[in-house]
């Protein structure tokens, strides 16, 4: 008898403790950052890979998750036979065909990003250095995924897919030019 009723009492006790707690709802899990988008970009392009400032008909839209929706890259508007520039000084690492559309990729100098560019008939061959503004194709009247033909400039660091719009200075994504102020209190000479 004396057993069941410390039992009884025990069990009383852990129910006091555990009523006592705060109750805390439960944790959403972390959301899932793909592997090397926490490492920033460096802004080293020297220029568009099209034009001076091409529109973006489509801006990059990350995926949720490694297989999900999005746009992996930037549509850039350019018409067929346009002259394709790489963004920044590196080496090609593809150029040829992939899944019928002609592809450019370049491994950027000095870092683990690589670009790429389609579809864009190459001028250049694989291994081959390139600078910053030189050109290394120009733009297919077809492959193209736009309503009009345009060029898919992508970024990736390893298997990871990042904004190509990051790699660009904000000098050369600013709009317009440069306007001088009247600086106010200052008297003229």
């Amino acid at each position: 008898m004396r057993a069941k009723r410390c039992a009884g009492t025990a069990l009383g006790l852990l129910l006091l403790v555990l009523a006592a707690l705060p109750l805390r709802p439960p944790q959403a899990p972390a959301p899932l950052t793909p592997a090397g988008t926490d490492v920033p970009v460096p802004a080293l392009a020297r220029a568009w890979p099209v034009g001076t400032r091409p529109p973006v008909l489509r801006g990059w839209e990350p995926p949720a998750t490694v297989y999900g929706r999005g746009h992996r890259g930037v549509d850039l508007a350019a018409s067929a036979g346009t002259p394709v520039r790489a963004v920044a000084a590196g080496r090609v690492s593809f150029a040829g065909r992939v899944a019928g559309k002609a592809v450019v990729s370049v491994a950027l100098t000095g870092t683990d990003l690589r670009t790429t560019y389609e579809p864009v008939r190459a001028s250049v061959e694989k291994g081959a250095e390139v600078t910053a503004g030189e050109v290394i194709g120009t733009v297919e009247p077809t492959g193209s995924h736009c309503a009009a033909t345009c060029v898919h400039w992508g970024l990736r660091r390893g298997d990871t897919y990042l904004d190509p719009l990051s790699l660009l200075p904000p000098w050369l994504l600013r709009r317009g030019p440069s306007r001088l102020l009247p600086v106010l209190g200052v008297p003229l000479p």
